[in-house]
C-alpha cells in the first residue's frame, strides 16, 4: 500500500512491503514540490495542478501499488475520546457516537464524515469502553478521495496526519534511551507551522501547532541567488544547490529556526505540569537541515535527532541513498500512512 501525504509542503510518497518474517522494505519514496497556494488551509485549491504533480511523482518513483492511505491535517478533524457502555452492537454504537458528536460538531451532521474506533476498556469507568470519535467536513474527505481516484489509485484509509506521524515515530522511539518512561518531543517543521507532540510510551501528553514560516528558507534562496519560487523549491528537493549554499543561506536560516523550537518547548513547560523532555525528534520539510539537530540540542540542553522513519528497514532496488537522506524527515507522515497496512 502507498502512503501519500499531500500538504502545503508538497507531496510525499512512500511504498512499503513486508516479508513473512516481519521485515519491512522501503520499496519506493519520493517528494514533489507544489507551487505556492496550490494547497490552502489543508484543501486542494488547484486540483488539476496537484493531480498532475501526483502523477509525475508516482511515475518518477515507479510506484506499483494501487491502494493508498492518505491523511487530513489534524486542524481539519475534530477528535474526542468518550466513554460508552461495553457490549453495544455495531448499530447501537453508531447511534451513540452520532449522539455524542452533536455536542462537539458545530455544523450539520449531514455535512460531516464521522468515524470511530474502540480503544479498549475504560480505566476510569469499569464495564465501559473508551471510544475515539473523529469528524470532519465531508468535502475534505471528498477532496482527498477525488485526488486519489484522478490518478488511478484506490483510497482505502483516510487518517489524521498527526496520528500517522506518531505511528511512524513509534519505531524510532523504541530505539532511543530511556525506554517507555522517556518523554519524547516529536517536532515537525512544516511550511507554515511547527507541530509538536510530546509522547511517553503510548500516551500523548501534549499536542500543539505554532505559527512558523518554513518558506523563509525558500525566500532566502530566491533573494540570494535570484531563483523564482518554483526553482527554489525544486532545488531544495533535488539538493542541486550552489557551493556556498551551506554558509551563505543554510547556516543563517538554521540559526533562526532553533529559537522557534526552544519557544515551543518553553510553552509546553509553562502550560503543563511537565518540566522536561528526554529527547527531541525533528521531522518535516526542513527537518533535514544540516546542523539543525546540533544547534537545537545546544539551545535546549536536550539530545536531538533528525527523524529517519526508514531506519532499520531494508531498501528496495528503486531507492537511492542520497535521495533517501534528503527525503526521510519529510516522509514521516507518509511512512506512517504506508505502515497502516502492517501496524495498527
Amino acid at each position: 500500500m502507498l502512503g501519500l501525504d499531500v500538504d502545503d509542503g508538497g507531496i510525499k510518497l512512500v511504498e512499503l512491503s513486508q516479508d513473512h518474517a516481519g521485515r519491512l522494505t522501503l520499496e519506493r519514496c519520493g517528494l514533489e514540490p507544489l507551487a505556492r497556494d496550490w494547497i490552502k488551509h489543508g484543501s486542494i485549491a488547484n486540483f488539476d495542478g496537484v493531480v498532475d504533480a501526483t502523477r509525475r511523482l508516482i511515475r518518477r518513483a515507479g510506484a506499483t501499488a494501487t491502494r493508498v492511505a492518505m491523511a487530513l491535517s489534524s486542524s481539519e478533524v475534530i477528535s474526542k475520546r468518550v466513554i460508552l457502555p461495553a457490549g453495544l452492537s455495531e448499530r447501537e454504537m453508531e447511534v451513540q457516537v452520532e449522539s455524542e458528536a452533536h455536542q462537539y460538531v458545530s455544523f450539520p451532521l449531514d455535512e460531516v464524515s464521522l468515524d470511530f474506533c474502540v480503544l479498549g476498556p475504560s480505566q476510569s469507568s469499569p464495564g465501559d469502553v473508551e471510544v475515539l470519535i473523529a469528524a470532519t467536513r465531508r468535502e475534505k474527505v471528498e477532496d482527498r478521495q477525488g485526488l486519489a481516484e484522478a490518478v488511478g489509485l484506490t483510497p482505502v484509509i483516510l487518517d489524521v496526519d498527526s496520528y500517522a506521524a506518531r505511528l511512524a515515530a513509534t519505531r524510532l522511539i523504541g530505539r532511543l534511551p530511556g525506554g517507555a518512561d522517556a518523554m519524547i518531543a516529536l517536532i515537525e517543521l512544516g511550511q507554515n507551522t511547527v507541530s509538536m507532540q510530546v509522547l511517553r510510551g503510548d500516551d500523548l501528553l501534549y499536542e500543539h501547532d505554532y505559527a512558523f514560516s518554513g518558506l523563509q528558507l525558500t525566500q532566502m534562496l530566491m533573494q540570494h541567488y535570484g531563483y523564482d519560487f518554483n526553482e527554489a523549491q525544486t532545488r531544495q528537493t533535488s539538493g542541486e544547490l550552489p557551493d556556498d549554499y551551506m554558509v551563505a543561506v543554510l547556516r543563517p536560516y538554521v540559526e533562526s529556526v532553533a529559537p522557534e523550537i526552544e519557544r515551543a518547548l518553553r510553552l509546553f513547560f509553562t502550560s503543563t505540569p511537565h518540566h522536561r523532555v528526554d529527547h527531541i525528534l525533528l521531522a518535516g520539510e526542513v527537518g533535514a537541515l544540516g546542523g539543525l539537530a546540533e544547534i537545537v540540542a545546544e539551545h535546549s540542553a536536550t539530545p536531538c535527532t533528525i527523524a529517519n522513519p526508514f531506519e532499520g528497514m531494508q531498501l528496495g532496488r528503486q531507492v537511492r541513498g542520497a535521495q533517501l537522506l534528503r527525503a526521510a524527515p519529510a516522509c514521516l507522515t507518509a511512512c506512517g500512512l504506508a505502515l497502516r497496512r502492517f501496524l495498527q
